[in-house]
């Protein structure tokens, strides 16, 4: 299985980290993980989105796939696809929160279903041998505390699970949109902190109103790697030191 560093990763965005997004970040940071939208497995196998997988294979890597689905037997078929395409990692969203997503049976709700969550994971990791990572909230409606969190990461571990990146925020499936689910719920540090010190094995990457590169290093006292979204797109130069202050 590649190694791959994530001290600092760039979030997957919808509409946001596309081929040319990535190519800007990858001009000011050369270390950071980059990961491309979100991808829905339907798409990948119907062929409906060539674009959205098209990467520069000279200058883009490390680069990673988000993948959206929760049939293990396609995420497996896609798993192989962006295998052989060149992808440095495979990505499982477990975290988005949209109406759209949920009426396909993925995101933010797989928490709800660690179990399938876990065979999903198993059925990429039998078909490549690329990182498999997931991409999750701290909890699921009312399902905010820490014990959740706790058991679902329990439930989907397994001796090639090395990584887990974490929303620290819960995610509201109705009543809020994507945008409020960003903002409107509280953030909760201390749940991802936890988590590492329960699962020290465990490379947790903390995710959620992390601003700056001052932030980061603050959070990289307690796990092992940060992941920027917003702050990032909207002000890609706060990367710029990145290579220099994170990964030395």
């Amino acid at each position: 299985m590649r190694e791959i560093n994530h001290r600092f990763c760039i979030a997957p965005m919808m509409q946001c980290t596309d081929i040319h997004d990535r190519y800007l970040f990858r001009l000011i940071t050369k270390k950071s993980i980059l990961y491309t939208e979100m991808i829905t497995t339907g798409a990948i196998i119907h062929g409906e989105c060539i674009e959205q997988l098209r990467f520069n294979d000279s200058i883009e890597h490390p680069v990673a796939v988000q993948l959206g689905g929760s049939d293990p037997e396609d995420l497996a078929t896609c798993a192989k696809i962006c295998d052989e395409m060149g992808y440095d990692e495979i990505n499982l969203n477990v975290g988005c929160p949209s109406e759209r997503v949920q009426k396909g049976a993925f995101g933010a709700c797989l928490m709800k279903e660690p179990i399938l969550v876990a065979e999903c994971i198993e059925a990429m990791q039998e078909v490549t041998d690329l990182p498999i990572t997931v991409k999750c909230r701290i909890g699921v409606d009312n399902n905010d505390d820490y014990q959740f969190l706790h058991s679902f990461t329990e439930a989907i571990m397994n001796p090639l699970m090395k990584t887990l990146i974490v929303h620290a925020r819960v995610a509201i499936l109705k009543g809020l949109s994507p945008r409020q689910n960003r903002s409107v719920p509280p953030l909760k540090y201390d749940h991802v902190y936890q988590l590492k010190k329960d699962f020290p094995k465990l490379e947790i990457v903390i995710n959620g109103g992390i601003q700056n590169i001052e932030e980061s290093i603050q959070h990289l006292k307690e796990v092992d790697g940060v992941m920027l979204g917003r702050s990032a797109y909207d002000n890609p130069m706060i990367t710029s030191q990145v290579d220099e202050l994170i990964f030395n």
